[in-house]
């Protein structure tokens, strides 16, 4: 993640054989002070989303393993508050997975032609997703995407 501090890296390395057995990816980490203390912030997400269980059961191994980390010294002398959730419905989809963990839901795609889509995802790969637009089948290449996001529906019906 460019533009991390170090002790962002060296955490985000201590957390990463961690999260790789829980079949867990590590979608942001970030430190903000506040105070006399710092925040840390760990997003998680996996292909099937992410329950409280397993924020709650991740927040305690995250909690230990920043524990070993600051026994040894390595997170310096500023005591921290640990917050670990999952990202919200409003993240951008900023990588194929997102677009893969998205596959069924409406979203909003600002292109880098100045145009803009609204439709499905309805399939996604390492290069592109297929978004169902007006009942059309349209392609889109990440690079050609400036900024995309999920659409809340409050009335999904399985018709959609």
């Amino acid at each position: 993640m460019p533009g991390r501090s170090e002790t962002a890296d060296l955490i985000a390395s201590a957390l990463a054989p961690l999260l790789a057995t829980e079949k867990i990816d590590l979608e942001s980490l970030e430190i903000t002070p506040a105070g006399k203390r710092r925040v840390i912030r760990v997003l998680i997400d996996s292909d099937g989303g992410i329950s409280l269980d397993q924020v709650a059961a991740v927040s305690k191994e995250v909690s230990a393993e920043l524990d070993r980390l600051d026994e040894s010294g390595q997170l310096g002398q500023n005591p921290y508050v640990l917050e670990v959730s999952s990202p919200g419905v409003d993240r951008p989809l900023t990588l194929a997975r997102h677009w893969r963990r998205n596959i069924s839901r409406l979203v909003k795609c600002s292109m880098t032609d100045g145009t803009t889509l609204h439709g499905r995802i309805v399939a996604a790969d390492e290069f592109q997703s297929v978004v169902m637009v007006d009942g059309i089948e349209k392609s889109i290449l990440y690079p050609n995407v400036k900024k995309a996001h999920i659409e809340i529906e409050f009335n999904r019906t399985d018709e959609n």
